[in-house]
């Protein structure tokens, strides 16, 4: 079967910078960081103090009262971003075979927040008084779920658990979905909020986040200094489409996706493989899938999680692929303003990657003040900048060592 033109019609996101996509890509380009100290919980006795949380959002004013309390805040935030992306992209369900509509969503943990909340009711007045929206609450497939019931798409609807590379994955996923002639729409991405002390106990236990309590040096990425990351929260999801089917509707269009690579390190639960061996592959990959040269390249968008190890593997991994031409690349991490969303990262970073190519900005690592030799690629400093883009990638690596890449071309009509 000849492989389809796949491209994106629509975009919603919630994240710490933004509650729409107008307000996060606005923030991005100015280099707002989205740190802060954390109001979700008391943090006296906790070690880290700081998080990128979403901010102002009402909740239960966009998705009534009623529902909202049926729904993990994971969910409630997947449903919030995915009725911005299909107001976005102006689709008539009316009009849709809606057999061939999908939902592709990813979260790496699920409603942790309501294991939480639970565990306590159930140690204090016994495990069997516990509301029967726990389940449901809980499983990290129930934001696909709840949005394929919303719109009605009757076609495949998955959750791709992947930890750190699941919204890459998803929308991966979706893409090869409708290239391969098994749908013409898929929503797809990733939501997550897992700025709950049980989740970030363990992820401090593990000495994989941040504690320091300046905002301004607490993400970031590639800088010498950098010690963990810092933890996110929110969704992002995106419509993709086939492309005659898109034209056919008069649909706008944000950008092509045009390559897709996913792999494992298959080497350790959290380390990346040595020198960055299986994201170069994955890299390589999702170019070779894309028919384009490591030359056509123009900018990416990194994992950059701050982290000592990611960001130097994922420096060595990007001159593996790229050789010469990775001194003339853009590479810049959008984590040093959001934080590290997890299972939502890649879905947000597709985002942003799409517009960078839209509208030819490059956006920042901010924060950037100390020069680490292993990372020694152009990583727009602290100011994002003006460049005439047509070929980027969107990279995420996850625990377990799974690697997932994008590739995305800017629109032409």
């Amino acid at each position: 079967m000849e492989k389809r033109t796949v491209v994106i019609t629509g975009m919603g996101t919630v994240n710490p910078v933004g509650n729409t996509v107008a307000e996060s890509w606005a923030a991005v380009r100015r280099g707002d960081c989205g740190v802060g100290p954390i109001t979700h919980y008391d943090t006296a006795d906790m070690k880290v103090k700081l998080a990128c949380e979403v901010k102002n959002l009402d909740i239960d004013g966009l998705l009534g009262k009623r529902e909202a309390k049926k729904m993990d805040r994971f969910t409630q935030l997947a449903l919030i971003a995915a009725d911005e992306c299909m107001a976005d992209a102006g689709l008539d369900r009316e009009q849709e075979n809606l057999d061939r509509c999908g939902v592709l969503l990813s979260s790496g943990i699920g409603g942790f927040e309501t294991v939480e909340t639970a565990h306590r009711r159930g140690r204090d007045r016994g495990y069997d008084s516990v509301s029967p929206f726990v389940i449901p609450m809980i499983i990290s497939n129930m934001a696909a779920g709840h949005m394929a019931i919303r719109y009605g798409f009757r076609g495949m609807c998955s959750c791709v658990v992947t930890a750190c590379a699941g919204g890459t994955n998803a929308v991966g996923d979706a893409f090869r979905h409708i290239r391969d002639g098994y749908a013409e729409v898929m929503l797809c991405g990733g939501a997550e909020a897992a700025i709950v002390p049980l989740a970030m106990g363990g992820f401090t236990a593990m000495k994989a986040l941040c504690d320091r309590e300046d905002p301004k040096r607490a993400s970031i990425p590639f800088d010498a200094e950098r010690s963990g990351f810092v933890m996110g929260e929110g969704a992002g999801v995106l419509l993709l489409e086939e492309l005659d089917h898109a034209k056919a509707r008069g649909a706008k269009i944000y950008a092509e996706v045009t390559g897709y690579g996913a792999n494992c390190d298959a080497h350790h639960i959290t380390a990346p493989a040595p020198g960055g061996a299986g994201g170069a592959a994955c890299m390589a990959q999702a170019l070779a899938d894309a028919g384009a040269s490591p030359e056509e390249v123009d900018y990416i968008n990194a994992h950059g999680t701050s982290t000592p190890l990611n960001d130097a593997s994922e420096t060595a991994a990007i001159h593996t692929v790229f050789g010469p031409h990775a001194q003339k690349l853009m590479v810049s991490s959008t984590k040093s303003m959001t934080g590290h969303l997890l299972g939502a990262a890649g879905a947000v970073e597709a985002i942003f990657t799409a517009l960078a190519l839209q509208e030819g900005i490059v956006p920042p690592t901010i924060g950037y003040q100390v020069p680490d030799p292993a990372c020694d690629l152009d990583i727009v400093p602290n100011e994002g900048r003006a460049a005439a883009l047509k070929l980027a990638l969107s990279n995420s690596l996850g625990f377990g060592g799974h690697n997932a890449a994008l590739v995305l071309k800017k629109w032409e009509a």
